[in-house]
């Protein structure tokens, strides 16, 4: 194992500076920080479509010192699907993700990423959205069973988005100020009222503005870099920043407005790409960009409809079918980059497969601790794709299972390019809004070939009935499992 809390303090004087002259030390346990977007397009950052309407050189930055995965996806295609994938290693689809407002959803004594680092001698960190629950007993009380129980040594956050109330801000598991104040509902201005300046009516917190909460967090966020370079901490960092935005409300600060050629929610987009950028100079200043494994990402895709691309011009799902919520690829393939100085080469690209759920055996692999029974039971690694290593036969990620956002019936199963959804329509926004119901004489469901379509408009359900079948039972047995890996 890689506890090395165990590790006398002589030896590790003596150790420490062989393994930094060998290269040992930075190259198996570096600085690990993570930056999980809210609702951003999979093609809003030029890096992943070169006619973006918005201006991202930070984002883009990262694609050209690191690495652009273009197969990456969200466990799930919402906030809180997605953020229990992430940091469990486990599809949602095996446990009831509805009841995150009442109660914490990873249960107690599952590993997450966060108490594996933590038990390989981590510091760890965790600013912004949690959206996975506490067990809610009245908010003058402690919020258990959210980050700092279940593996990360401090918490600056708020408890779901900014558009969902009460509205308050959480330190470690205590409210900071009491939700004493009331907020009116506003609709936003898009073609839904979920597009926009909008958030939900109810109670918020006197120290609590939404415009400020995504600054605040890059603000949390720099403290917590700048006090462990300032506290010259032995233990590496594990910084897992979970920004509310561009989730709506989208609220850009006046320095933004109309900046992008995407309206509000361009500007917005252009405001987070700013913000991450202070982040990255925060490292920069702390010495630790060298000996940092950065990864950037979104929780699932946009809330952008087709009239909005006709509108501004501007495609967020980047020629994609969908949007959040939908098992279409817009719902759930997201920009995926990953940075690793010396590690990871600069300007490549990886057309692997992947999920969120792989973070945790990829962890795992990259500070060599096995992963306990029943731990990231649908997690692969995929070190091997960020080092350009060979992976070994059977631990490649060649398969991925997708539950609808707002159709829990709708599954989907990806094997090879081959894509099965077991019904028609998304499952998500785009088939509610469009009110799909099936007709007696559609099939059953929808097969694509992602390698010929990946923009899924060639319906092959009916012509190529085997693979259906074949298809159709691996959904089944993984299901019915407890684990895929």
């Amino acid at each position: 194992m890689c506890d090395f809390r165990l590790i006398p303090a002589w030896l590790v004087l003596f150790v420490t500076p062989l393994l930094q002259e060998t290269g040992f030390a930075t190259e198996v346990r570096p600085h690990i920080v993570i930056i999980l977007v809210d609702d951003m397009g999979y093609g809003d950052a030029a890096c992943y479509n070169s006619a973006s309407g918005i201006d991202t050189p930070v984002i883009d930055s990262l694609a050209q010192k690191g690495m652009k995965f273009t197969d990456a996806h969200a466990p799930g295609p919402l906030c809180h699907m997605s953020r229990y994938g992430l940091l469990t290693g486990e599809y949602p689809f095996r446990i009831d993700v509805q009841p995150w407002r009442t109660r914490p959803l990873i249960r107690k004594g599952r590993m997450t990423i966060a108490s594996l680092a933590r038990r390989c001698g981590y510091h760890t960190s965790m600013v912004g959205k949690w959206h996975l629950g506490f067990a809610e007993d009245g908010y003058e009380k402690p919020l258990r069973g959210g980050p700092v129980d279940r593996g990360f040594h401090s918490y600056f956050g708020i408890r779901a988005s900014t558009d969902i109330p009460p509205y308050f801000y959480i330190h470690q598991d205590r409210v900071v100020q009491l939700p004493v104040n009331y907020i009116e509902q506003r609709l936003g201005t898009g073609l839904v009222p979920l597009q926009g300046p909008f958030w939900r009516g109810g109670r918020i917190a006197p120290d609590l503005n939404l415009e400020d909460v995504l600054p605040r967090f890059t603000d949390e966020a720099i403290q917590v870099i700048r006090n462990h370079a300032a506290e010259r901490i032995e233990k590496p960092l594990m910084l897992y920043l979970a920004y509310p935005a561009p989730h709506s409300p989208w609220l850009p600060s006046t320095e933004f407005h109309g900046k992008s050629h995407a309206g509000t929610y361009g500007d917005f987009m252009m405001m987070v790409d700013t913000e991450t950028g202070r982040v990255l100079q925060a490292l920069d200043d702390a010495q630790m960009t060298d000996n940092t494994l950065l990864i950037f990402t979104s929780d699932n895709g946009p809330m952008w409809f087709e009239q909005d691309c006709v509108r501004f011009g501007h495609d967020s799902s980047g020629g994609l079918r969908g949007m959040k919520a939908d098992v279409w690829e817009g719902g759930h393939r997201v920009p995926f980059l990953v940075r690793w100085p010396g590690r990871v080469p600069a300007r490549s690209s990886s057309s692997q497969l992947i999920c969120f759920t792989d973070l945790l055996a990829t962890f795992a692999d990259l500070l060599k601790s096995d992963l306990p029974q029943g731990a990231g039971p649908d997690s692969l690694s995929f070190l091997p794709a960020l080092t350009g290593q060979s992976a070994q036969d059977g631990l490649k990620r060649d398969t991925l299972i997708m539950q609808a956002g707002l159709v829990p019936s709708i599954m989907s199963i990806r094997m090879g390019d081959w894509k099965l959804i077991t019904d028609i329509g998304s499952g998500g926004f785009s088939s509610r809004e469009e009110q799909v119901t099936r007709k007696p004489d559609d099939p059953a469901g929808q097969l694509y070939n992602l390698a010929d379509d990946l923009s899924e408009l060639h319906n092959l359900y009916e012509h190529r009935p085997e693979i259906v079948r074949q298809l159709l039972r691996h959904l089944n047995r993984i299901t019915a499992a407890a684990r895929s890996r």
